[in-house]
């Protein structure tokens, strides 16, 4: 493709790396914002910028919060002794927008994968088995919200037999969640459905 100016095959180019957009969808959001004004493209640069530099994640569960602790693992409305285990945090967005869970979350932050060199210590499960094994959490269940894919049930036959050894029932989401699919694409009915009919894991 012939660009113009090497200023738009720049950003085109950078554009372009944001996970589902092609050079032809980036080529018409660079030329959008050079016809806005100027000031609302800084606007968005200033957000990102904002966003690079203060974003957090929660020391408890590690969804993305602007605080030490999300607004989820602080709410006293939530069920504690209920553990969601996504992976990551547009599962939580996800799950939330069913409006059927009231529990907490745990964000493992992806998927045991041999193949892309992820082993089980490059994610967040021992702070999950810790969670579980301190006796003031009180923890009843941990629901195994992964996607259906070979990767996804590797990874919680993994946390089914890390938490073996606690007083926790595990479970796992309804296989209403096509099977190789990502949990993220699901639509929010079949969703919300697997979370509320879960069954025991393993």
């Amino acid at each position: 493709m012939d660009y113009p100016s090497k200023l738009i095959e720049n950003a085109v180019n950078e554009v372009a790396k944001l996970p589902g957009i092609g050079k032809k969808t980036a080529l018409r959001l660079v030329l959008h914002l050079v016809k806005e004004p100027e000031l609302k493209t800084l606007a968005l640069t200033e957000a990102l910028n904002t966003l690079r530099r203060q974003i957090r994640f929660c020391t408890t569960c590690h969804n993305i919060s602007d605080e030490e602790i999300c607004s989820i693992c602080a709410s006293a409305r939530r069920d504690r002794s209920i553990i969601c285990v996504v992976e990551e945090c547009n599962d939580v967005l996800a799950i939330e927008n069913t409006g059927q869970f009231q529990g907490v979350y745990h964000v493992v932050g992806g998927v045991i994968s041999p193949m892309n060199g992820i082993g089980p210590s490059d994610l967040k499960i021992e702070s999950l088995v810790q969670r579980v094994s301190k006796p003031s959490a009180e923890v009843r269940e941990v629901i195994l919200a992964l996607s259906p894919t070979l990767e996804g049930d590797t990874t919680a036959f993994y946390i089914h037999k890390k938490l073996r050894e606690y007083p926790v029932k595990v479970t796992s989401i309804a296989r209403g969640v096509p099977v190789g699919g990502e949990l993220e694409y699901t639509d929010e009915i079949t969703l919300g459905r697997s979370i509320s009919g879960r069954t025991l894991f393993g």
